[in-house]
């Protein structure tokens, strides 16, 4: 559940893409009830706004209250979403661009955060540690006071490993010492044919 001061985390961008997973995955009628329920004011999250640090754990809550589902589970549904869904194809192309292989992906999660202010100068994300237990093991370390990034790290791990075609075992261990941590048993990295990606923009 989300705790401690989140302001400088909740981007429009943040904000905009629960609103466009529960739309899609749930429809419109239910993120209406859902803002209605959180007494926000209002029904659509602009995604270069930045929005009170208050909104965003009001919203969650009351999407799980309509929607009956725990919050652990919603966030990570909603890291897959916004890795997987055409509607959030920006995101995937800035994590793709850590490397060719769900290997490197990994290895690239340490500067996810700088990467993302590249694109987005005030987005910010957690820090982020990957440790190499071994060559088929990983632990993934979520640094933030707001507890709830690991779940969410969860679903985009579980896209992305979907995305590069790997097949990978994830377990979420809990907060310690100000951070959650996940990990990763990587079972076979060419398990399947990942999606299709071109670093480049398509032109027409």
């Amino acid at each position: 559940m989300l705790a401690g001061n989140v302001s400088s985390y909740m981007h429009g961008l943040i904000n905009r893409g629960i609103q466009r997973f529960v739309i899609d995955s749930y429809g419109e009628a239910n993120w209406l009830a859902a803002t209605r329920q959180a007494g926000i004011g209002f029904n659509d999250f602009e995604a270069m706004w930045t929005y009170d640090d208050a909104i965003t754990p009001r919203v969650l809550e009351a999407v799980c209250d309509v929607l009956g589902r725990p919050y652990d589970e919603l966030l990570e549904d909603i890291g897959t979403y916004i890795v997987s869904h055409s509607n959030v194809e920006a995101l995937r192309r800035l994590l793709r661009f850590g490397g060719v292989t769900f290997v490197e992906f990994l290895h690239s999660l340490d500067d996810l955060p700088d990467r993302a202010r590249l694109a987005v100068s005030d987005l910010e994300i957690p820090r982020l540690e990957l440790m190499e237990d071994s060559a088929e093991r990983y632990s993934l370390r979520c640094y933030s006071e707001m507890e709830g990034w690991g779940s969410l790290f969860m679903g985009v791990l579980r896209a992305m490993a979907d995305d590069y075609g790997a097949l990978a075992f994830l377990e979420h261990k809990g907060m310690q010492d100000g951070a959650e941590t996940i990990e990763i048993a990587l079972l076979e990295r060419e398990y399947a044919a990942g999606r299709e990606f071109e670093l480049g923009a398509r032109t027409a």
